[in-house]
């Protein structure tokens, strides 16, 4: 078998590049080829993904969550799409915990070497992929607008504060969720759609399954139509604090369980998608079930 290893240089404070050749060394002991390309700025993952998929059995991809959204749109749906092992190096690495994969390095590459295949679900919105988030509203830019330098000095403390700034200047949006022949209508602070157990840092789904085909839908309710609300701030932190389980009763929370559904909201409201600035405005939805075959412990 052979491999190609893709990752972000700048990425958990440069750990990956001063760990390179103990990584390559290991990972020979499992592939005949190792092959090994660093990415220099935004899309170049998946540009090399796209060259090099069906030229390799396995793609090693080390950096954060956006660096492994980045490889999964380039080989999502492909039939020779390779097996991902992940090398988890970014600010909150929800997938990686999600899936209990290590951020130690050497905890990794092991899961790699001796570690299991799972097969998880991945998303399409519009034309675009994503493998644990989809979000709008309350919030949701922080994560991609927080610079890379910021995240690598203060972590994640930086996407609170940028987050701070930008949650008081947060209108409510309006949600049409259409499934089925049914249609939700609603007025909402925040719109988020999972396939995992954690995100932005928060266990926010312990009992998620991310392999049954469907995501987990929750809108949190804004009192205000026009302005932002604290009460809506409120019962999002809480939403946060405390997961979908324990809010997923309360009046204020719409919770769907779905497959295929299309969202209809205004042109100018910014989806993040697996932590990155995915589209705007209304878009439709499909789990591809077992889209992604992931090396896990």
């Amino acid at each position: 078998m052979n491999c190609l290893f893709i990752y972000n240089p700048q990425s958990g404070k440069g750990r990956l590049s001063k760990k390179e050749n103990y990584i390559v060394q290991k990972l020979k002991t499992k592939f005949d080829v190792v092959d090994v390309v660093k990415t220099h700025c935004s899309g170049d993952a998946n540009e090399i993904a796209s060259e090099n998929c069906g030229k390799y059995d396995v793609f090693v991809v080390g950096g954060g969550d956006g660096t492994l959204n980045e490889i999964i749109n380039a080989i999502a749906q492909k039939p020779s799409a390779p097996k991902i092992g992940y090398l988890p190096a970014g600010t909150t690495n929800d997938v990686a915990h999600s899936l209990h994969i290590s951020t130690n390095i050497k905890k990794a590459i092991k899961t790699i070497l001796n570690g299991k295949v799972f097969c998880h679900d991945i998303f399409k919105t519009n034309n675009k992929y994503g493998i644990y988030v989809c979000a709008t509203g309350l919030g949701t830019e922080a994560s991609y607008e927080t610079a890379q330098r910021a995240k690598n000095i203060f972590g994640k403390i930086a996407y609170f504060f940028n987050g701070a700034r930008k949650i008081f200047k947060s209108n409510p949006i309006n949600v049409c969720i259409k499934y089925d022949n049914v249609q939700v209508k609603k007025t909402c602070a925040l719109m988020l759609i999972l396939n995992s157990r954690r995100v932005a840092g928060f266990t926010v789904n312990k009992k998620a399954c991310l392999d049954d085909g469907y995501v987990d839908v929750v809108l949190v309710d804004s009192p205000r139509k026009k302005r932002f609300s604290l009460l809506s701030l409120l019962w999002t932190a809480k939403l946060f604090l405390f997961g979908i389980n324990y809010c997923k009763k309360k009046k204020h929370i719409t919770y769907l369980k779905l497959k295929n559904f299309s969202a209809e909201i205004e042109s100018t409201a910014k989806i993040n998608l697996d932590g990155e600035n995915g589209l705007c405005g209304s878009f439709d939805f499909e789990v591809i079930k077992d889209g992604l075959e992931i090396f896990v412990p």
